[in-house]
């Protein structure tokens, strides 16, 4: 990534037709996020394991809906759930193929913490002739951002929802899925899904992260975890229970500052 990236809008930054929805300011945390920051880490049994991650699509709720905790065997887990009125499902499958083309648009999503966004690819939009979820599904998002304090070059390669044993997309639900890396080393270190279904206010999404442990792997060669990669896989995900915080915190910073104008911005370029 490149040295001189900073954070917000610059010089002639907002001047693109969605410039407007930069908003710097961000909304205070849901009381939910902030109950669960101050119960602090949780036990291993309350959080979801990975082999059943697909459960996230299931009617109602799991045990931990917003918390993180640190495993036995060195991962953690982080869940989260925003509420999000007037949106659907679709704005957010639209949303991951739109924005990761432009810094400029990624910047949208979290003011305090993004700082580029671009395709591996080196398209823009991708093949015009795909819709929704097949413009990101299979494809690369080299990404620059801080959590907390720390800066993260990451590698987002998102997959198919089947891929996590979720349910195929539809009208009432989306899974965002994806293996998350560095972009600048051969080393993934997690799974994310973000779940979205509609309620009767709009849509809830339902956020799951596996970091670390076991998940740290040299890209292409599944199940290699060597002494060689520790080192990057460290610097990625720093100390667990630190880190799992900070996922926390920036995930419901970003998905609810979004939400906020999401439907005005998918009614305005929704169509592209």
């Amino acid at each position: 990534m490149a040295d001189d990236l900073y954070l917000g809008y610059r010089g002639d930054d907002a001047n693109t037709p969605f410039g407007k929805f930069f908003k710097p300011e961000m909304a205070a945390l849901p009381a939910h996020v902030v109950e669960a920051l101050e119960h602090g880490p949780q036990g291993g049994m309350a959080l979801l394991a990975f082999d059943e991650a697909g459960s996230v699509a299931d009617e109602g709720y799991q045990q931990t809906e917003n918390g993180y905790g640190v495993l036995d065997d060195g991962s953690y887990q982080v869940s989260v759930r925003t509420d999000m009125p007037g949106v659907t499902p679709a704005m957010w499958s639209w949303w991951f193929g739109w924005h990761g083309c432009d810094t400029r648009r990624y910047k949208l999503w979290h003011p305090r913490a993004h700082l580029s966004a671009a395709w591996k690819d080196g398209s823009k939009d991708g093949d015009a002739r795909r819709e929704g979820a097949q413009r990101y599904i299979g494809r690369w998002s080299l990404i620059s951002e801080y959590i907390g304090s720390s800066k993260l070059n990451g590698a987002i390669q998102f997959v198919a929802p089947a891929d996590m044993g979720c349910p195929p997309d539809g009208d009432g639900a989306v899974a965002i899925c994806a293996r998350l890396g560095a972009s600048d080393a051969p080393v993934d270190v997690g799974w994310f899904i973000h779940h979205v279904r509609s309620t009767q206010a709009g849509a809830e999404m339902r956020s799951r992260f596996w970091m670390g442990g076991p998940y740290i792997s040299v890209r292409k060669a599944p199940g290699v975890a060597s002494r060689a990669v520790r080192p990057i896989a460290a610097r990625i995900l720093g100390n667990a229970e630190t880190s799992a915080r900070n996922l926390l915190v920036h995930c419901a910073q970003e998905m609810n500052h979004l939400a906020g104008f999401l439907p005005e911005l998918h009614a305005a370029f929704g169509d592209e």
